[in-house]
């Protein structure tokens, strides 16, 4: 990974850990970091755009190994956002079923995409 690849990375993971940090509301804290995760997505793509002269390697190395890395963050944050604006007002019970529901759907995500998931992790390349 390029040199400017890794420092925006490490900035948007710095911006990531101060919001986690500094706010408590639990949605405007992944509304924050929905946002900042897309603006870093804007800049990485606009970096990889910068350069003219590309090698099919050079880019492979991009979709494969680098955009994920961005793209992870804003799956990530963007589903807890998604969770906690749904979530029911009301007791434990109701919140636990809630949470439980929705660790299900994950968990069946996961396993409908375990092929591509093992691919990605072994470090294939067919």
């Amino acid at each position: 990974m390029s040199a400017k690849f890794k420092q925006l990375l490490s900035d948007l993971n710095e911006q990531l850990n101060f919001i986690n940090l500094e706010m408590d509301d639990s949605i405007a804290k992944s509304e924050k970091s929905v946002e900042i995760t897309l603006k870093a997505i804007g800049n990485l793509k606009k970096q990889f755009l910068k350069d003219k002269s590309i090698s099919t390697d050079t880019e492979i190395d991009f979709f494969k190994n680098i955009k994920p890395k961005f793209a992870s963050l804003y799956i990530y944050h963007n589903a807890i956002f998604k969770i906690e604006t749904k979530m029911p007002h009301g007791g434990d019970r109701i919140t636990k079923k809630y949470l439980n529901k929705e660790l299900k759907k994950l968990k069946r995500y996961f396993d409908n995409n375990l092929d591509f998931y093992n691919y990605h992790r072994t470090g294939s390349s067919f």
